[in-house]
């Protein structure tokens, strides 16, 4: 068997896109370059990898064995021959990172610090979208590492859990009563846009305790809530690791919660089958390791 890593590496990207043409652009060659090469391995292989179809192909049962274990490999050696780079200092190059306003505002930040200190030759690119926006600047390679809310699943997708955190509800005045989910739902509550996935997650868990939330102001930004019970205009859920500060000084008060609300995680993303940029390696490793 003649088969080269070059021919191997054809076949992960062809398999990897379902698309002979979107591979040859990949890879900067022909399409005919990746159909022959396509070929001579079904031919030296015995077997055939893909069912060719009018719009794309599909992979047969012996080429997605294939694929997997080749994408294994291949991320293998290409995570070998970087690693080296890794260890180098950075003296250029982008650092380019997704993540929503709050997270960018109140977790991120003291890392994005500490890595322009470090780095201070490396631009560093920050983008604020939602977690499904996100995944999705990662697959169009406008992003190298996203910070999300989880649980999220994508094939295509690596989540690492960086950060774990719990929805509170607040108000501007001690309140020492025990609010069950019924209770606390009758009350004025401030809250995110409805198109914040944070805001999501609870809508949805108190929707599967049996009620709907509508809250009588919808803010664009954690930092708004928090102002927002200060200034007395309601009760509002906030997230307690980013609103110690305000609980310390006694700016606003957690209400207790008959049955708390389940904690969440938030991960840090990047594409599978890309190798993280040096850039990207380097800020991970300045993230705290979560204990298990």
């Amino acid at each position: 068997m003649n088969i080269k890593l070059e021919q191997y590496k054809i076949f992960n990207e062809a398999a990897s896109t379902l698309s002979f043409s979107l591979a040859a652009r990949n890879l900067f060659i022909s399409q005919s370059a990746v159909s022959q090469t396509i070929r001579l391995l079904e031919k030296e292989l015995h077997t055939q990898l893909f069912i060719r179809q009018s719009k794309g192909v599909i992979l047969t049962k012996e080429g997605k064995i294939l694929h997997q274990k080749i994408a294994q490999a291949l991320s293998l050696i290409t995570s070998a021959e970087n690693q080296i780079t890794h260890f180098q200092e950075l003296s250029q190059g982008e650092l380019l990172i997704g993540a929503g306003d709050t997270l960018s505002e109140n977790y991120l930040m003291p890392y994005l610090v500490s890595f322009h200190q470090q780095y201070p030759y490396v631009q560093i690119k920050m983008v604020n979208r939602t977690s499904l926006e996100i995944i999705e600047l990662l697959k169009t390679g406008d992003i190298d590492l996203g910070f999300v809310n989880m649980p999220l699943f994508d094939e295509a997708i690596t989540i690492q859990e960086c950060l774990q955190v719990h929805d509170i509800f607040v108000s501007q005045q001690k309140d020492n009563h025990i609010y069950t989910f019924k209770e606390l739902a009758k009350e004025p509550l401030v809250m995110l846009e409805k198109n914040a996935n944070s805001r999501q997650y609870v809508d949805d868990y108190f929707a599967s305790q049996g009620f709907l939330l509508q809250p009588a102001i919808e803010l664009g930004s954690h930092n708004l809530l928090l102002e927002a019970v200060k200034n007395g205009l309601g009760k509002a859920c906030v997230i307690k690791e980013f609103s110690q500060a305000e609980c310390l000084h006694q700016q606003i008060h957690e209400i207790q919660l008959e049955t708390p609300l389940p904690k969440r995680s938030i991960g840090y993303a990047y594409l599978s089958r890309k190798t993280l940029t040096p850039a990207a390696f380097k800020f991970i490793e300045l993230l705290p390791i979560m204990s298990k």
